[in-house]
């Protein structure tokens, strides 16, 4: 049986992360830890809990922005309706202009129709319909209390996913900006470490070769 004894396995993520967090603490005894050790794990332990104040106030900011929106598309879904308007003229496909929302690359064009809101109050105008639509074809308008064709109104859906992607992009940059602080301080340790270790090396190298015997030989 071979005596040989088995190289030590690098220890698992959490537990490096814990020994970093105790170390920064003070609660892990290590007689020789450096002041370096211990600004090093401090860093980490800055950084750790930078990232989750950042992703509470990029939740709550999300949470609050859905909040601010809401009513205002709950008060548009009240105050539109939307009614059938009757194509009388299809859109000019020989025209690059196209539609206004899609820049004439789109699969909806701008027509003219009419309509009739509130009750048979006649209205005309120009709305948004698929390329297809000739003179003839229903297609549905929303419009406001005066009967004037609007854009209709914004999905709360819709607004919840936007209201995420706006936290999701500013937790995503305040998580940048923390890991580049990170960086920065470590490197800055990194170089006050090198620096620590020539002014030592400078000091102990002539008693440790011996040739601070010859000097005080010669």
């Amino acid at each position: 049986m071979s005596s040989t004894p088995r190289p030590a396995r690098p220890a698992s993520h959490p537990r490096r992360t814990g020994r970093q967090l105790r170390r920064a603490f003070g609660a892990r005894h290590e007689p020789l830890a450096r002041p370096l050790d211990r600004s090093r794990a401090r860093a980490w332990l800055l950084t750790v809990v930078g990232g989750l104040l950042a992703a509470a106030l990029s939740a709550g900011g999300a949470l609050l922005l859905f909040r601010a929106t809401a009513p205002q598309a709950d008060t548009d879904h009240a105050r539109l309706h939307q009614v059938d308007a009757v194509v009388t003229a299809g859109a000019d496909h020989g025209s690059s202009s196209g539609s206004r929302f899609s820049g004439g690359y789109g699969s909806r064009v701008d027509v003219r129709a009419t309509w009739s809101y509130p009750g048979d109050t006649p209205h005309a105008g120009t709305v948004e319909a698929p390329r297809s639509a000739v003179a003839g074809t229903v297609v549905p308008v929303w419009v406001d209390p005066a009967g004037n064709a609007t854009a209709p109104p914004v999905n709360r859906a819709a607004l919840a996913v936007s209201a995420a992607c706006t936290g999701a992009g500013a937790l995503l940059t305040l998580s940048a900006l923390l890991t580049l602080a990170l960086r920065l301080r470590l490197q800055a340790l990194d170089r006050r470490a090198e620096a620590d270790w020539t002014a030592g090396w400078a000091r102990l190298e002539p008693l440790w070769s011996g040739r601070a015997g010859h000097r005080r030989e010669e």
